[in-house]
């Protein structure tokens, strides 16, 4: 395992065609744009909330510790020059630091460039990075074929199914696994 980083050498990063930053109270317009889109949300854990509740959870999300065991921190993606939000990434970590679960958003504005594929793989290097855990975990609705290629691409494999009940709907799941040696 890399030695251990501190959450201040974590943050931000660049990659091709994105930076991976913190999020912030000046990200509240571009957070609420899609986080409002109800084809995008579909699939998400999450509802959209009122502004004042939306940027109460970006100024926590702000001084948030990464990584965090036992909670979720959500990690902003952002277009490289401007800054502008275009999605978020967020990190569970088990308390007992062995695992974690990832769930990504991004604008449909960014989609099909490849940002979420690189911005999800190099979060998942981060968790391996700073964490001793041993495996990162994605869950999926098995309708949501995008973002079950997506875990494809940066190494997931499928490890399970199950019917489960999403917002008071029955409905399939798939959960995806990366292991630290990458198996």
């Amino acid at each position: 395992m890399d030695s251990l980083m501190s959450s201040s050498e974590l943050l931000p990063r660049h990659g091709p065609g994105f930076t991976l930053r913190r999020l912030s109270t000046a990200d509240l317009t571009d957070f609420q744009d899609y986080r409002h889109d109800e084809e995008l949300g579909r699939y998400q854990g999450w509802l959209p909330t009122p502004d004042e509740q939306a940027s109460a959870f970006l100024a926590e999300m702000s001084v948030a510790p990464f990584p965090h065991p036992g909670h979720w921190v959500q990690i902003g993606i952002a277009e490289p020059e401007s800054q502008r939000l275009i999605g978020d990434i967020g990190v569970f970590l088990d308390l007992d630091a062995t695992s974690a679960e990832i769930g990504f958003t991004l604008a449909r504005i960014a989609q099909g460039r490849g940002v979420a594929t690189a911005a999800v793989r190099m979060v998942v290097d981060v968790i391996f990075q700073c964490s001793a855990a041993e495996r990162v975990i994605g869950i999926t609705d098995a309708r949501n074929l995008p973002s079950m290629r997506l875990m494809e691409r940066v190494g997931m494999r499928r490890i399970e199914t199950r019917q489960t009940i999403f917002r008071g709907d029955a409905c399939v799941e798939h959960t995806y696994i990366v292991t630290r040696a990458g198996t």
